[in-house]
């Protein structure tokens, strides 16, 4: 049975008259990649920077399980920060072996690491080149091994794909589910929901600082997320959007997406679909959860559910 690492219970945060984080609790579990999505200004950030003890909440308690104190254990912490920091005029190698003896980690195995992730992310000789000389992809990938570089327990990653190439996203996302198979407690903020769905056992959405959702993904879809039907072919979108069950339907070239109404079983629905309906691709499956964020965002109800979130 998987243990938690973090447990955030009914913390709260405001400045001046605004509340930015209102009686959220979660808990972060060994092994476990926790997604924490939700549009700007939802309270992400806030909630990161409780954790990291950047900010203090004024209410609720942060604890780490393992280390019995509400003051984070630095040493076993990583954090990859949404915005980036290192020193431009100081060598890979250096700001690496700085970074793990923050940490208290041993320097000669903090060197051994450190060039096994280099050439792992491609960085391969470059251990003496300076941040100025690399592309923003690049000196994301040093912090991200900075971030890592002493094992840490938790690791915290906050928007870690950000100018990352699709080759370099992949690097890294094989990496988090290596370190989240060795039993490191991932928390993970991204606005690529794609991301988010491939990577996470758990997702928590928020919005105007409090929690919307929570559980895996297939709980969240079951839940929240109704079935969408897409058709290949030459059709008239008004009328199949008048077609019993259709919550409504959208039209991109011969591309019709039909959002199904809450309880519809698709494989009943599917046999009632009219003889002269042309489709030579046809597909049904869950609305996706960057469709239940862009409602969430735009404060409406998730997609088809017919439920608020």
């Amino acid at each position: 049975m998987k243990v938690p690492i973090l447990t955030v219970q009914n913390i709260g945060k405001s400045f001046k008259d605004k509340t930015v984080v209102n009686d959220l609790s979660f808990q972060v579990f060994e092994g476990e990649i926790m997604g924490i999505v939700g549009p700007n200004g939802a309270g992400k950030s806030t909630t990161i920077r409780s954790i990291m003890g950047i900010l203090y909440p004024d209410e609720g308690k942060i604890h780490f399980n393992r280390h019995g104190s509400a003051e984070i254990p630095k040493r076993v912490v990583g954090y990859l920060p949404e915005e980036r920091g290192l020193y431009k005029k100081v060598s890979i190698m250096d700001i690496l072996l700085y970074f793990a003896e923050l940490k208290d980690y041993p320097l000669k195995k903090a060197r051994e690491r450190a060039l096994f992730y280099l050439k792992k992310f491609g960085l391969e000789g470059k251990e003496k080149s300076t941040i100025e000389e690399f592309s923003k992809g690049m000196a994301q990938k040093v912090q991200f091994i900075a971030a890592i570089i002493h094992e840490p327990e938790l690791l915290i990653l906050d928007e870690p794909f950000s100018g990352l190439d699709p080759v370099s996203q992949d690097v890294i996302k094989n990496e988090i589910r290596e370190l989240a198979g060795s039993g490191t407690a991932i928390l993970l903020s991204a606005h690529q929901m794609n991301v988010v769905e491939e990577l996470c056992d758990r997702i928590l959405m928020m919005h105007r600082g409090q929690q919307v959702i929570s559980g895996t993904l297939e709980e969240i879809k079951k839940k929240y997320a109704n079935f969408k039907c897409v058709m290949h072919g030459v059709n008239d979108r008004t009328k199949l959007s008048e077609l019993p069950q259709v919550q409504r339907a959208t039209h991109q070239g011969k591309v019709t997406t039909l959002f199904l109404e809450d309880h519809v079983h698709p494989s009943e629905w599917i046999k009632n679909l009219p003889a002269d309906v042309d489709f030579n691709e046809l597909s049904i499956s869950r609305v996706s959860l960057h469709e239940i964020f862009i409602e969430i965002a735009t404060d409406h109800s998730p997609e088809g559910s017919g439920k608020s979130a």
